[in-house]
Parts: structure tokens; sequence; C-alpha cells
């Protein structure tokens, strides 16, 4: 990871009171293509980690589609050539979102992403 990065990866989490969560290259985030477009604002959330995904998702717009495919896989090496604005909230550990534009920033927790239904609820409806 780029050393500057990091760096501001570190600053984000302490300004926000987060346990710095690094990403390694190889892992996937699920990105929606309109972040290439320079829609604003840019948002992104984060699930706990599973099988080589970071747990990001990223978008911009003032809404998240429903569509299934809407995020596209992509290596964490190269979230800074879809959406280098992105790049340094990815630090922030499960459970953190962001929402990001011209002149404003907010970064938040929300609990709410950690919590799935029951796997025995969901099968049995």
């Amino acid at each position: 990871m780029d050393p500057e990065v990091e760096r501001q990866q570190k600053e984000v989490c302490k300004r926000f009171g987060a346990v710095w969560s690094p990403l390694s290259s190889d892992m996937k985030v699920g990105i929606a293509e309109n972040v290439r477009t320079g829609l604003l604002p840019v948002n992104g959330l984060r699930h706990p980690a599973r099988a080589g995904t970071t747990g990001w998702y990223i978008w911009a717009g003032e809404k998240l589609s429903t569509d299934p495919s809407f995020f596209k896989p992509l290596h964490v090496e190269h979230v800074e050539e879809w959406c280098r604005i992105a790049l340094k909230y990815l630090g922030l550990p499960p459970g953190w979102r962001f929402l990001v534009s011209r002149g404003y920033e907010d970064v938040w927790y929300d609990p709410a992403i950690l919590t799935e239904p029951d796997a025995d609820q969901t099968q049995s409806q």
C-alpha cells in the first residue's frame, strides 16, 4: 500500500475514533461503475469481510440501487483508478460508513451493518 494512503487512512480512523483495519491489495471491494463518472456524492459502507472480500461497497449518487448487478468485484489495488476519493476511508473497520462530496465529509459508525438475519429464520421462510 502507498505510504501516503496508509497515513491518510490512519488519520481518518484516529479522527473518528475507529481502529485502523488495513486491506490486502488482493482482496476485493464491491464497487458501482457509476463512481467512474465523477457523480457525487461517493458513498461507502463496510460489512464484515468474507471469502476474499473486504466487506466494502462503494457507489456514487443519492440512491443505492437494488439491481443485483449494480456492484462489480474489484481488487483493492484498482480502487485508486476507479474512485481515488474513497481510498482514505477504506481503513475503517466493519460497521463504518462514509459519504463525501465537494467540501463535504460524513463518516459514522452504523451498527445495523453488522446485524444480519438469523440464517435459520431466513431458510425457514
